[in-house]
């Protein structure tokens, strides 16, 4: 027993288990592809196999809706003690230097004429534009702002950003719209457009959405972190170091899900 609560004193900062194991304790959706989901099929439980395995741990996951309440039910709570991808400087948690910077993407099928990727391309007047929103005024992300700012509101068809609940993989449904053309073209955050695009019926063109901003207030580029409690200092240094690391492994498995990648300005 002295040994074992020696060691769950010592910097073993992916916890401490019953007998000394290791443990790396993620905070997850169970119903969010590409990002994860309950049967591992995600590029976030990937990455959490590979920081386990590289680091000799056992993973084990809470599983919480990511939305509103998401880092308080979950990080916050105690229940687990690291989220795998949260936006860099995200102020409730403690984030790592990003793994990833991707974009949102103009989403068209490629049988149609030369690819749209301005937001101030003249031809968006006259279509159908699909957009990934959060409340029901179509003001609550970058690329509805940034058409409410154009004059573009009535062209615009949205889309709840956490997608029907009830169904599998239920952020697809942009861009099965686009797939089906029950719209011209949708504006789709990257890692959303890439996945879902594979499988596709019909061919998709992804094109990343220029310009990169309209205001400082209003980017379309992020780059993405991992994130630990503010206090969880050691953890968060055994991130970065996986980070620093692995860097062509967690490209190879983002290249694996289509995820969209843009270099800084």
């Amino acid at each position: 027993m002295r040994r074992l609560l020696l060691l769950c004193v010592l910097p073993l900062a992916i916890g401490c288990q019953r007998h000394g194991d290791r443990v790396l304790r993620v905070c997850a959706d169970p119903n969010n592809l590409p990002y994860s989901n309950r049967a591992g099929e995600g590029f976030e439980n990937r990455l959490a196999e590979l920081l386990a395995a590289d680091r000799g741990a056992r993973l084990e996951y809470t599983w919480w809706a990511q939305r509103r309440g998401f880092v308080r039910n979950t990080l916050q709570a105690g229940a687990c003690d690291v989220v795998i991808g949260v936006p860099t400087r995200f102020e409730p948690v403690r984030t790592t230097h990003p793994y990833y910077r991707s974009t949102y993407v103009f989403t068209e099928r490629r049988d149609r004429p030369s690819p749209i990727g301005s937001l101030d391309d003249p031809r968006l007047r006259d279509l159908k534009i699909g957009v990934q929103m959060i409340g029901d005024d179509f003001t609550n992300t970058p690329p509805a702002h940034a058409l409410a700012n154009r004059g573009l509101v009535r062209n615009v068809v949205g889309f709840p950003v956490y997608g029907d609940y009830s169904q599998p993989g239920p952020l697809s449904a942009i861009v099965t719209a686009v797939d089906r053309g029950d719209i011209d073209a949708a504006v789709v955050w990257g890692p959303v457009a890439g996945y879902f695009a594979r499988t596709s019926t019909h061919p998709l063109r992804l094109t990343a959405v220029t310009p990169r901003s309209d205001s400082p207030a209003l980017p379309f580029v992020f780059d993405i972190s991992m994130g630990v409690r503010a206090g969880d200092a050691a953890l968060h240094a055994e991130l970065e170091q996986f980070i620093a690391h692995r860097r062509p492994d967690i490209d190879r498995i983002l290249d694996a899900y289509g995820v969209p990648r843009v270099e800084g300005d």
